[in-house]
């Protein structure tokens, strides 16, 4: 009678267990469906540059539409870099970008560091003021910047497109400063005891171990700045000095629109930072785990 309620009960544990993962079989499916259907909707438009990129102008509005061009015309790609000055103004934008992204790890980590790990009088209440500007949207400053550099004699330049960035960015001395928030305090102290100055120990302790957190700053600042096109055209007036994305605007005209070529600059335009990102990934996924762990 024994032997037959214990086998019953291992049975019924056997059965539980095999019902429980079951269900979290199924619970993950379900999860990767999910997230395959929302993967499609970032996916199928790139996938729609690229097929358009091969194709004829008329060949693009076929319907019912073909992914798959027939047949591919490679030429499109040279032709769409030759039609404008793609070169001179990916060089602007890169130029740039790569500005913004030395200006941003200059000011932003000192800042971060100084609301992290630093004592001082009102540092939350300056801190609180700094995230407050992350809610100004760009129109709410363009005009009086567009004011400032003017008077400055800084319109048609690249600085007003670089100089702002020295200046920090609110968003991304938060990141950083959560992240120096998940360092060890006693890291700094041992430094101190080593003899360390405030800004030794900011420069050869905190930012090695910031890498991750510096990673991600940089890519959204190279990302940013890569596909802007509001800042570029309020300041930029000389063609020479367009950034890719101004200079996509020349393949519309009044009368047609070269849609093929289009494509294919929107494809060489969107490898760069493709690139960068799958370059930076590790990090770049790192950096946004680690920067939310501790407020």
């Amino acid at each position: 009678m024994a032997q037959e309620q214990s086998a019953r009960a291992d049975v019924a544990v056997w059965a539980a267990a095999r019902r429980g993962r079951a269900s979290r079989l199924w619970q993950r499916a379900g999860l990767h469906a999910l997230l395959v259907a929302i993967s499609a909707v970032f996916v199928v438009p790139l996938l729609w540059m690229l097929s358009s990129s091969l194709k004829s102008n008329g060949e693009i509005f076929l319907f019912p539409p073909r992914l798959i061009p027939s047949p591919p015309i490679w030429s499109n790609y040279p032709n769409a870099t030759s039609y404008i000055p793609f070169w001179r103004y990916a060089w602007n934008t890169f130029v740039i970008s790569g500005a913004s992204v030395i200006g941003t790890l200059f000011a932003c980590p000192i800042a971060a560091y100084a609301f992290a790990r630093l004592r001082w009088r009102l540092r939350g209440f300056f801190f609180a003021l700094s995230l407050t500007t992350i809610m100004l949207p760009f129109l709410a400053t363009m005009v009086p910047l567009f004011v400032i550099f003017r008077q400055l004699g800084m319109i048609d330049t690249y600085w007003p497109l670089i100089l702002p960035a020295f200046g920090g960015n609110p968003l991304y001395i938060f990141l950083l400063r959560q992240f120096f928030l998940t360092i060890p305090r006693e890291l700094s102290e041992a430094a101190v005891i080593d003899g360390a100055s405030e800004f030794s120990i900011f420069l050869r302790v905190m930012l090695p171990l910031a890498k991750p957190a510096l990673a991600t700053v940089s890519l959204f600042t190279f990302l940013a700045n890569w596909k802007d096109f509001l800042a570029p055209l309020i300041f930029l007036q000389t063609s020479d000095l367009y950034t890719l994305s101004l200079g996509l605007q020349q393949y519309q005209s009044v009368h047609q629109t070269a849609w093929a070529y289009l494509m294919a600059a929107s494809v060489v335009f969107v490898l760069p930072v493709a690139i960068v990102f799958l370059l930076a990934q590790r990090f770049f996924i790192r950096g946004i785990a680690l920067t939310g762990i501790k407020v």
